[in-house]
């Protein structure tokens, strides 16, 4: 059972597209960049794809860090988010 790399958000939602566009999209040969980092999926642990943006696990996990740090949202609720998250990833 091999992971996928590159996580699309809604796809399972999505039941528009085409059987081939679906395999075309689960090729490991395309590279997916960060909108933050601009690195490529080949270099990241993780990628999440949305609606015209990429963020990858690093630059995630930065942005999570500095909410939880600026109060921008509470720590008991970032805790749980991030418990949630981890404990579905493992």
């Amino acid at each position: 059972m091999s992971e996928e790399k590159v996580i699309k958000l809604g796809a399972k939602r999505d039941k528009k597209i085409e059987k081939s566009e679906q395999e075309h999209e689960h090729t490991h040969d395309d590279l997916v960049y960060c909108s933050f980092c601009h690195r490529p999926n080949t270099q990241v642990l993780k990628m999440v794809q949305g609606p015209g943006v990429n963020i990858c696990s690093e630059c995630a996990m930065i942005a999570v860090q500095y909410l939880i740090l600026n109060d921008r949202m509470p720590s008991a609720e970032a805790q749980q988010i991030l418990d949630a998250f981890w404990g579905k990833a493992r």
